[in-house]
C-alpha cells in the first residue's frame, strides 16, 4: 500500500502571490498563508498562528495571480514537499512547502472580483478563469 501525502488548510494569504515565468512558458505563483487556532491555556484564550509556504503550478497560478490578494480567506488542498537548495554561502537549506492542487475562495465573492481601471468590476471572469485552469493530465512540474 502507497501512502498518502494530503494537506488541507483555511487561511488567510500573508501577502499577494508572487509569480514567476520559468521556460518553457510555465507559471508558477508562491505565497505564505497563516492559520490560527485558539485554545484555552490557564484559563486565558490564546490564539497560535502557524505559517505555510504555497505553491501553484501553471493554470492555477494564473488564476491565483488574478484573483487573490494579501489578507484574503482561502480553502486550500495539496501535498507537502520538502526541496533543498544552496544558498549565497553555498549552504545546503531546506524548505517545506504546500504544492495547492486546489483552491476555493472563501468570503463574500466581490471579494474576489477583479477590478478594473474604471472601478467596475467583472463575475463571469472568474468562472472562466477556474474552468481553463485545470490541467487535464495533473502532473507537475518535477
Amino acid at each position: 500500500m502507497s501512502g498518502i501525502n494530503k494537506v488541507i488548510l483555511v487561511g488567510h494569504l500573508g501577502k499577494d502571490p508572487e509569480v514567476r515565468h520559468l521556460e518553457g512558458g510555465v507559471t508558477v505563483a508562491s505565497f505564505p498563508l497563516a492559520t490560527s487556532e485558539t485554545f484555552n491555556k490557564d484559563g486565558k484564550r490564546v490564539e497560535q498562528t502557524e505559517w505555510h509556504n504555497i505553491v501553484l503550478w501553471r493554470g492555477l497560478a494564473e488564476v491565483a495571480s488574478k484573483y487573490l490578494q494579501k489578507g484574503k480567506l482561502v480553502y486550500i488542498e495539496g501535498k507537502l514537499r520538502t526541496r533543498s537548495f544552496e544558498d549565497k554561502e553555498k549552504v545546503k537549506k531546506y524548505v517545506t512547502e504546500v504544492v495547492a492542487e486546489n483552491f476555493t475562495m472563501l468570503g463574500r465573492k466581490s471579494d474576489f472580483e477583479p477590478t478594473h481601471p474604471n472601478g467596475t468590476t467583472s463575475t463571469s471572469k472568474i468562472e472562466d478563469d477556474f474552468s481553463n485552469a485545470i490541467d487535464e493530465s495533473g502532473d507537475l512540474p518535477f
